[in-house]
């Protein structure tokens, strides 16, 4: 099974780890990514911590919990390739609305695009 398909019929929780220039690290509950392509994903972001960090060092790992017993899943080892904010773009590609706490200030949102460099399983190698 290849990752696109992996992603669009596996269940679980996504956990986005990024590190900003001073090296402070910071983790986030994210949605799947969205496939572009088998090397490049793209994560909507808001204007906070994870792109903020992003912003100073392109590194990141999304580590993918499946729904279930045991610890199964995928960390892919991502580097940031470029971004977008046309909120046309980002609309189309999101798969459900906002909730409404986070619709309320209505804060920028970013489609920031990843190649991945590595993908390992959740535990071991």
């Amino acid at each position: 099974m290849d990752l696109t398909e992996y992603f669009e019929n596996t269940q679980g929780v996504g956990v986005l780890a990024t590190a900003g220039a001073d090296g402070e690290v910071d983790a986030a509950i994210y949605a799947r990514p969205h496939f572009l392509d088998n090397e490049t994903v793209a994560f909507i972001m808001a204007d906070r911590l994870s792109h903020n960090n992003i912003a100073s060092n392109p590194h990141a790992t999304y580590a993918f919990i499946e729904q279930g017993e045991g610890y199964k899943g995928r960390r892919l080892y991502l580097t940031k390739t470029r971004e977008e904010t046309d909120p046309e773009k980002i609309e189309a590609i999101r798969r459900r609305p906002l909730p409404a706490e986070c619709t309320a200030g209505s804060e920028q949102r970013f489609l920031v695009h990843f190649h991945i460099d590595r993908v390992r399983p959740l535990v071991g190698e």
